[in-house]
């Protein structure tokens, strides 16, 4: 009975909702209309008519998200669970454990774990896969597994988890977790300063502007501004960030929708904390959205070179929209454009390949900007750095170890295997890497490369028609040719892929912190900013001042 009073209650509320959405877009208004009544219909007739029992939210959940996938990666519907999380990214502030937590295949896996916070508290390490929360064994629930962390603070849950395949068990007291959008700051040197933004979060611009002016104080007298691998977050804190560098009422962002209501104009608004320091930004292809913008408007202005290897490339504008019951939708509304005019956003949704994947801006299709002071820039491909460095580029092979946690894996057993290693610094031997290569075969790594993907989804097709016997051979040929060439991959890019092994290996043991202090001294593109920092002659001559 509670089942088809909840089926009949919820379709005339979405379509209620619909039609609401659909009476705004009056030039459309007879389609929309006409689809919505058409899918209101099928949901009702589906829902009373199948001959198992459905569940409508589930339909209708994976029926909206579905329809959103064929616009572009950011326009997305929250249902009740995902709020949370959406919030979590949004304020970086929240009651919880203090770690970073990925699921995979049915596992949920610690990945990273925040110095002094509860999770680090209670003993859990990077690598630990959580098998219970409470009463609750994960395998058996399908629901987002962050909810079973909810609580006030000082609520005790118990926690079993896995150890190197060992059972362990420990008890998290929940706190609240502050994640930091500066997680580290420091000087290099007697006057250059080093800031990491690794987030947009609402307190993004004060955590900066503090970080900035403390190490002016401490005697900085050129910064060092890093946003590698900071994926963006509110609009407002890239302008308000951009702010401290340079004078109110300058033009930082500009957004263009086909709706009026959404095309703004962002202008700083408070006096600066410096417009004359020397001022290097750090991105590679993994600096996204307001990462891009604080980047592109001071390269725009003229106001600081840029250092790294060419930023991701979405020049997209998102903006939550709260909707009923506690959901809501996260809709691309605008294209944001840097001072110079340029959109630098690389896909092109509407346009899709074969393959149904968007198809990437050529770079003989950019256009020509120019900065303040007359300099060339080019729009649809991300930030291009003005000194672009090999090292900073990632491999396809080393995306694909990062992406399916060969590193890390690796990195998970090292650990164990050197536990005093403590505050060294480790070298990656020839001998090491060997053992790295050999764990990937041991374990079956799979690189899931599109080459890979395809050679399996053919042999899965060919069982199907029960042809997999007639191309077995050709089949194993291929698939050692291609493991051979991703060998070889992993030969060639060894300098790279040791690198981040290092890195991952100095994580576990000393934390963000520990990582930032190794990277002050030892990463190349800090190294090549302090550099030109300290040459005065090469840096103006690059801004053409």
């Amino acid at each position: 009975m509670y089942s088809f009073l909840k089926k009949k209650f919820i379709i005339p509320v979405v379509a209620a909702t619909f039609l609401f959405i659909g009476s705004s877009f009056k030039d459309d208004f007879f389609e929309i209309a006409k689809q919505i009544e058409i899918f209101t219909t099928l949901f009702k007739e589906l829902n009373k008519n199948y001959v198992d029992e459905t569940n409508p939210g589930d339909l209708m959940d994976k029926a909206i998200k579905g329809m959103l996938a064929s616009l572009d990666p950011y326009t997305v519907y929250f249902n009740e669970q995902d709020v949370l999380r959406f919030k979590i990214n949004n304020t970086g502030e929240y009651t919880g454990i203090g770690a970073l937590l990925t699921r995979k295949k049915e596992q949920l896996i610690i990945k990273e774990v925040y110095k002094n916070f509860p999770a680090d508290k209670a003993g859990l390490k990077a690598g630990d896969e959580i098998i219970q929360i409470g009463d609750v064994i994960l395998a058996d629930y399908k629901e987002e597994a962050s909810n079973l962390f909810k609580g006030t603070k000082n609520t005790k849950i118990d926690i079993k988890f896995l150890r190197q395949g060992k059972p362990n068990t420990t008890q998290i007291i929940l706190d609240e977790v502050e994640i930091k959008s500066v997680p580290f700051y420091a000087k290099i040197d007697d006057k250059t300063g080093y800031i990491v933004l690794a987030r947009f979060s609402k307190k993004a611009s004060q955590e900066t502007k503090e970080a900035l002016e403390q190490l002016k104080k401490q005697g900085a007298e050129r910064i060092i501004l890093d946003v590698r691998d900071n994926p963006g977050g509110l609009l407002n804190e890239a302008v308000n960030i951009c702010n401290l560098f340079v004078a109110k009422n300058e033009i930082i962002v500009t957004t263009k929708s086909k709706i009026e209501k959404h095309n703004s104009t962002y202008k700083t608004t408070q006096d600066p904390v410096d417009t004359q320091i020397p001022l290097i930004v750090l991105v590679n292809d993994r600096s996204a959205s307001a990462s891009e913008i604080v980047a592109g408007a001071l390269q725009d202005l003229d106001r600081a070179v840029v250092v790294g290897s060419r930023s991701f490339g979405k020049g997209l504008v998102q903006r939550p929209v709260d909707l009923t019951f506690g959901t809501q939708l996260k809709v691309t509304i605008s294209r944001y454009y840097t001072p110079s005019g340029r959109c630098i956003q690389a896909l092109d949704y509407s346009k899709k390949d074969q393959n149904g994947m968007a198809i990437k801006t050529e770079e003989k299709n950019y256009t020509a900007f120019k900065t303040r002071k007359g300099r060339t820039v080019y729009d649809g491909g991300g930030i291009q750095p003005d000194i672009e460095m090999e090292e900073a580029k990632s491999s396809p092979i080393t995306n694909a170890l990062i992406r399916n946690d060969g590193i890390f894996n690796y990195v998970t057993s090292y650990y164990y295997k050197n536990p005093n290693l403590g505050s060294k610094i480790p070298v990656i031997s020839d001998t090491d890497y060997a053992d790295f290569k050999q764990f990937l075969k041991t374990q079956n790594f799979s690189f899931d490369t599109e080459t890979e993907l395809a050679l399996k989804n053919t042999l899965a097709i060919a069982k199907k028609e029960k042809l997999d016997e007639s191309i077995q051979l050709e089949y194993q040929q291929l698939l050692s040719a291609l493991q051979k060439s991703e060998n070889n991959l992993l030969d060639k890019n060894q300098k790279e892929i040791k690198s981040l092994i290092v890195n991952e290996i100095i994580k576990r043991f000393q934390y963000q912190e520990g990582l930032y202090q190794y990277y002050i001294q030892n990463n190349a593109e800090i190294k090549r900013a302090t550099t030109v920092l300290n040459t005065p002659a090469t840096y103006n001559s690059i801004l053409k001042t």
